[in-house]
Parts: structure tokens; C-alpha cells; sequence
């Protein structure tokens, strides 16, 4: 699962130099707070807005991906509501860090366009993967059925024989991919 967090470019750099983002939110630590503030993609305008507005320093957006964090992610409800929202109980290692999108100066404009690509490419990549194995246990169910007519054992063979195959592939083709997306991260963050 994908989250988000805002931070000032100065916060990000510092983790990318230490190799841990350890800022709650804007002005507070992880020392200070518990946790680090984190949002979905249908809260972080919102929480810009209310949190940040008073900026005066570059910021940019954290995509962080949960499976590659080593502290847990507690979603809990805000003060007040019943609007729930991420929480991360630790440090960010910059390694979880998959995407940074600048939200002010060059390129601000696009964090829009940015996210809704960011958000259509995963869609299509998790259908891929899934047709992957899909495809691969249809595949191998026609041909266990082929080699082993006897009562259908031959299909159920091949379809296990298939989900075998097909969802260890899916998740190497996943690793490479998340692989891939943070090697384009450049060191500036940018």
C-alpha cells in the first residue's frame, strides 16, 4: 500500500543524507510526536492546506510504500473526527521513499498530473500482474487437462501447478519494478 507525507525539502534532504526521515510533521519530530503524520491520496490537499499554509520553505510530497517500512502503520482516527489516517510508528528509511513530487517551484504544477500517473500506473500494473497469473493458470489448467483427462484431475493439477507458477512470478516482476522506481529517484529528491 501506497501512502503520502509532506515534508520541507530541507527535511527530505537531511534523511537522504542520514537515510531516515524522522520529522512528525511540519516544526515537529518523531521524538517529539510518537509517530509520523502520513495521509492517502484523497487527504493530502487537505492536510496542506490546514497544516502547511503557513510555509515558507520548498516542500515536497512523500509516496511511501508500507511493505518496505520496518515500523508498523496504525491507521487512527484525527482529534475531533472520525476520519481516519496513516500513522508510522518509527523512522521512514528513504529506501520506502518510491516517489517524491516537488509541490512548490519548477514542477509544482504537475503534482496533479504526477499523482493521477503515479496512481493509473500502479492500477495497470497490479492488472498485468494479475493477468500474469491468470494467464498462466488457464494455460497450465488446459494443459494438466490435456495430459490427464481422467475426472478433471488433470485441471486442478494444472491450475495449481499454475498459481505455482504464476504468483511467484507476479511478485519477482513486482520486486523488479519497485526495484526500478527508486533507482529513478535522483539524489536531490527532486
Amino acid at each position: 500500500m501506497r501512502i503520502l507525507h509532506i515534508a520541507t525539502l530541507a527535511d527530505w534532504r537531511e534523511a537522504q543524507r542520514t537515510g531516515r526521515y524522522t520529522t512528525s510533521t511540519y516544526g515537529v519530530t518523531l521524538a517529539d510526536e510518537g509517530f509520523v503524520h502520513a495521509c492517502r491520496a484523497d487527504q493530502w490537499q487537505a492536510v496542506r492546506e490546514r497544516w502547511y499554509a503557513d510555509a515558507t520553505e520548498p516542500l515536497v510530497l512523500l509516496v511511501i510504500e508500507t511493505d518496505r517500512l520496518s515500523a508498523p502503520v496504525v491507521e487512527e482516527p484525527a482529534p475531533g473526527t472520525s476520519e481516519t489516517f496513516p500513522h508510522v510508528y518509527g523512522a521512514i528509511e528513504t529506501s520506502a521513499v518510491v516517489q517524491v513530487l516537488p509541490l512548490d517551484g519548477p514542477g509544482a504544477r504537475d503534482v496533479d498530473a504526477s499523482f493521477s500517473r503515479l496512481f493509473l500506473g500502479e492500477l495497470l500494473h497490479r492488472t498485468a500482474l494479475a493477468c500474469v497469473v491468470l494467464t498462466t493458470v488457464v494455460a497450465l489448467a488446459l494443459l494438466g487437462e490435456a495430459v490427464v483427462p481422467a475426472a478433471g484431475w488433470g485441471a486442478v493439477l494444472g491450475t495449481a501447478a499454475g498459481l505455482l507458477v504464476g504468483v511467484p512470478v507476479a511478485v519477482a516482476l513486482s520486486r523488479r519494478r519497485e526495484r526500478a522506481l527508486s533507482g529513478l529517484l535522483p539524489p536531490d529528491g527532486r
